[in-house]
């Protein structure tokens, strides 16, 4: 688990990142609060408008230290998100952020292995991968059968492709935090 201390530079670096890119200025500096934010870990930045979706990318493997992924990962966010036009100027004072950081991923050889509202799910199939974050099914109110489907739709396979020979399931977990809960 991160400190406050860690979790409160990680946001500020995210925010302030978003900031450095909308008015053409260099990115922030960041000196590393602690060792642990300075590890390789995956990790999603998601952009919140009003409480509706805004932009959500990230890695799920440890690339590069934490620190960097959540630098990166709020750039792809804001301005990348294919689902998305790029972040305004204007819409930056109504974004709130959240940055949930990856355990590693495990596949697993049975769907009763997932628990929903602990683990995200990562479905793969040939060519086509999808994932959701441990989150959206809390958020959504889905079970564990409706996570699944959503997973595939994700991935732009049918919504049964997880009952399917060949296709490849693993979970994670994330410890998740925002400004929302900050404030």
């Amino acid at each position: 688990m991160l400190s406050k201390n860690e979790r409160d530079s990680l946001l500020k670096l995210a925010r302030d990142t978003i900031y450095a890119r909308l008015y053409s200025q260099s990115l922030p500096g960041y000196k590393p609060v602690s060792s642990q934010v300075s590890e390789p870990r995956g990790a999603f930045v998601t952009l919140r408008k009003q409480g509706s979706l805004r932009g959500c990318i990230g890695y799920v493997e440890a690339i590069k230290p934490l620190w960097q992924t959540v630098q990166e990962m709020a750039i792809a966010s804001a301005f990348q998100d294919p689902r998305f036009p790029p972040l305004s100027k204007k819409e930056y004072d109504d974004i709130d952020i959240e940055i949930s950081v990856m355990s590693p991923v495990k596949k697993i050889s049975s769907v009763d292995e997932i628990e929903v509202g602990t683990h995200g799910i990562i479905i793969k199939k040939g060519y086509q991968q999808g994932l959701l974050l441990p989150q959206v099914a809390t958020e959504e109110g889905w079970d564990r059968e409706t996570f699944l489907q959503h997973t595939c739709y994700k991935a732009g396979l049918v919504g049964e492709c997880w009952k399917e020979k060949g296709t490849e399931l693993s979970v994670f977990s994330a410890e998740v935090f925002s400004e929302k809960n900050r404030k």
